[in-house]
């Protein structure tokens, strides 16, 4: 059974896959991990290549989304987008890293 956590953590990630979608952006891969680590979803529009980490809020507590993303976890996402890019053969795409906040402040999740 999910712990509530994971619950928000799927809830923030839907939420944030469907603003891509509405930007324009196909989802391609979802929570992908290697080695080096897990990128939440890798989205595409056009030549772009998007590597996004959600972090789901509900309070102000503990900083924001993109303060809970540290120098080594932005170190382990390259790497794992790097080890994507690779594998896929995705070379021809430019990549942008995104951190998108998601606030569940009003759900019960």
């Amino acid at each position: 059974m999910p712990s509530d956590r994971q619950k928000s953590g799927s809830v923030a990630e839907q939420r944030a896959a469907d603003f891509l979608k509405n930007l324009g952006f196909q989802i391609v891969r979802r929570n992908y991990r290697s080695r080096f680590g897990e990128i939440d979803l890798i989205a595409v529009r056009r030549d772009l290549m998007c590597f996004v980490e959600v972090k789901a809020r509900s309070d102000g507590r503990f900083g924001s989304g993109a303060e809970a993303v540290t120098r080594d976890k932005q170190r382990k996402l390259i790497r794992t987008a790097q080890m994507y890019i690779t594998l896929e053969r995705k070379h021809r795409f430019r990549t942008r890293f995104d951190v998108i906040e998601v606030d569940l402040s009003d759900d019960a999740a």
